[in-house]
């Protein structure tokens, strides 16, 4: 095994870094101010301007494949880039990029939302999670009913991420209700694409942090037979899919905000001082920093080779339910240790660290709660699925 980044990774870090540096992070400010006062956190003409500026870096499109315009380069490079992009909370992705499931459509649907979410002319959003029904699949209710050439879906999805700016929806029904009660949730649901145009609606949910999600209504929503998304009563496997790459992503994202907020907390350590000294020479500071240090470097790790992983064409779920699980806890310690380093400071909306606060809760929550991750680790080494031992 060689455990180091490859010059081109290391690279490409390097690029990514300056680029959050010099770019993003000092838009912080402006952030927090719009986001207190109820404004999008960037105006459009922002984005595009950071967007045109990571596309002449060679940044477009990480992920997507050479022959949609992408640059390819692998699930090992998009974690480097999560990471490094994630030590800023100012909103913001390298762009050229489309759901994963989308690549399962026809010809067809690619051209007409694939390509056009490829190019930034239209976005999209997934939704499984249901009021009633978030792990749970088997407790779905959305319903599509055949009627001639068209499906009629009706019924609600909730905590919907990008709902509501999005152009259309990768959403999730009940096809077959037979089938999807005796197969547990496995069967019997199906993938549809629905433009908003046809009919769904959607409103703003309200939350501690500044994810804004939404509930998505369906009333008698026609959407035509050639919009169903992969096979009937495939839907299930779609949204595995889909959460499944999420998952350790979310590791990502706490690695790369944990390593920005320690380095925050060793500054300040150094600076403040009480009783002649600075907070950093008292073994009670020092034990956070080092805790913190270590569970940083083990989440990294475990990120790292979910994506390894799947970049080897192998199945990753295991490891990104642990990437997932671990990461996500180590930002809340992380997270809550900085705030309690800095003292009523932290507490301040002087500083960020509270807005990282409130965002690192949901970590452990959305794309698979900490009871669902250790619910399928368990089961995979229970059953036999994973072999301890066996695992690299």
């Amino acid at each position: 095994m060689y455990l180091r980044l490859t010059e081109e990774q290391k690279m490409v870090q390097q690029t990514i870094r300056k680029f959050v540096e010099k770019e993003l992070i000092p838009l912080e400010n402006d952030v927090l101010r719009n986001e207190r006062e109820g404004r999008p956190s960037l105006s459009k003409e922002i984005q595009s301007n950071l967007q045109l500026k990571a596309k002449e870096a060679g940044f477009w499109g990480i992920n997507t494949p050479e022959e949609y315009g992408g640059a390819n380069l692998g699930q090992m490079m998009q974690a480097i880039v999560s990471m490094e992009v994630s030590k800023t909370f100012v909103p913001f992705n390298f762009g050229g990029s489309a759901d994963n499931i989308l690549y399962y459509g026809n010809e067809e649907q690619k051209r007409n939302y694939l390509i056009p979410t490829i190019n930034g002319e239209k976005k999209s959003c997934f939704a499984m999670t249901e009021p009633s029904a978030g792990s749970d699949t088997q407790n779905i209710k959305m319903t599509a009913v055949k009627d001639g050439n068209e499906w009629v879906l009706n019924g609600e999805k909730t905590f919907i991420t990008g709902g509501n700016e999005a152009d259309f929806v990768m959403v999730i029904a009940i096809t077959d209700k037979e089938l999807h009660k005796s197969s547990k949730g496995r069967q019997g649901v199906t993938c549809f694409i629905a433009d908003r145009e046809m009919g769904w609606k959607s409103e703003f949910i309200h939350t501690m942090g500044e994810w804004g999600p939404a509930g998505l209504v369906f009333d008698n929503v026609r959407v035509p037979e050639e919009n169903i998304l992969g096979e009937l009563h495939g839907g299930y496997n779609l949204g595995l899919e889909w959460i499944g790459f999420a998952r350790w992503i979310v590791g990502a994202r706490a690695v790369g905000a944990a390593e920005r907020l320690l380095q925050m907390a060793i500054d300040y350590a150094k600076e403040r001082e009480t009783f002649g000294k600075p907070i950093a020479e008292r073994q009670a500071i020092q034990w956070q920093i080092a805790d913190s240090a270590v569970e940083i470097e083990a989440a990294k790790w475990l990120v790292l080779n979910a994506a390894f992983t799947l970049d080897q064409g192998e199945d990753n779920r295991h490891y990104a339910s642990m990437a997932k699980l671990y990461g996500s806890n180590m930002g809340n310690r992380v997270v809550d240790r900085v705030m309690q380093i800095h003292g009523g400071m932290g507490y301040t909306r002087e500083l960020p660290i509270e807005r990282w606060y409130r965002e690192a809760r949901l970590w452990r929550i959305y794309d698979g709660t900490d009871e669902i991750q250790r619910l399928i680790i368990s089961r995979n080494l229970i059953k036999g699925h994973v072999k301890l031992g066996q695992q690299l």
